[in-house]
């Protein structure tokens, strides 16, 4: 069934339809992007689970291009962070790419049009920039530092752009950065100005920047999904007089 209404989402992006949904807008314009850029015209009606696409492009959309490609990297984000900076061994590391690689839930979920293999990603890439972030903490403010601790703030916008149960990482890297600080806070060594540094950085990376992508994804969303469709009703009818084919269109309406 899931497959069969974000595959719908996709369409609804390719033809520029308007349309309402609980989860955020990034998956389902990531699986659209990569179903127009293998072909797919979205005329598939997507009705129930089970019908045949026959004749219609639903490759990209479905694995090769966007889930399977990600989930395919998974099990490469789990061997850095493991082999890397946590427990030192390659054994270790090994056993748990091989596990992952090998788990069912996993391949079958990167086999059809679902947010998760996407949301995975995501939340894989924020712990490994997290944890890359903390190995950088002898040398503060470097390039490396800064590249991994802004790459911390991409992947939580977009986990927390794919669906709301990214707010989980977001709740990690919040308790990551709270004793981080803390511990910097009792460094008799640090100055409130260089310890000033540290809380500004993070507030830029982890905050204002994630805050910006998320927003800038609805910005795309709504510039994208300029026609009329079935989400019209949930939204005033100020907004319903800028889409086209709404009966309300270029009516003017009082504020």
């Amino acid at each position: 069934w899931d497959e069969t209404h974000f595959g719908k989402m996709g369409s609804y992006y390719i033809n520029r339809t308007f349309f309402f949904d609980v989860h955020p807008p990034l998956g389902k314009m990531l699986i659209g992007l990569a179903g127009y850029l293998s072909g797919y015209d979205g005329t598939f009606p997507f009705q129930k689970p089970g019908d045949r696409y026959e004749q219609h492009n639903y490759i990209g959309m479905r694995g090769v291009r966007l889930c399977r490609l990600l989930s395919s990297w998974l099990a490469f984000l789990c061997l850095s962070v493991q082999m890397l900076e946590l427990s030192k061994s390659l054994p270790a590391a090994l056993l748990t790419a091989f596990i992952l690689i090998f788990d069912t839930g996993c391949i079958t979920l990167s086999q059809y049009i679902l947010l998760d293999p996407i949301l995975m990603f995501f939340l894989m890439g924020a712990v490994l920039s997290m944890v890359k972030c903390n190995s950088c903490a002898d040398r503060p403010f470097s390039a490396s530092w800064w590249f991994w601790l802004s790459l911390t703030g991409v992947s939580l916008a977009g986990a927390m752009g794919v669906k709301f149960v990214g707010l989980f990482v977001v709740l990690l890297v919040g308790l990551n950065t709270i004793y981080d600080l803390w511990d910097l806070l009792g460094n008799l060594s640090l100055s409130l100005v260089v310890f000033g540094k540290h809380l500004l950085a993070r507030v830029l990376c982890l905050i204002v920047l994630p805050l910006a992508l998320y927003m800038a994804m609805f910005a795309v969303h709504f510039a994208v999904l300029n026609r009329s469709g079935p989400g019209d009703g949930f939204f005033s009818s100020a907004f319903q007089s800028q889409l086209i084919g709404n009966n309300l269109h270029n009516v003017s309406v009082p504020e």
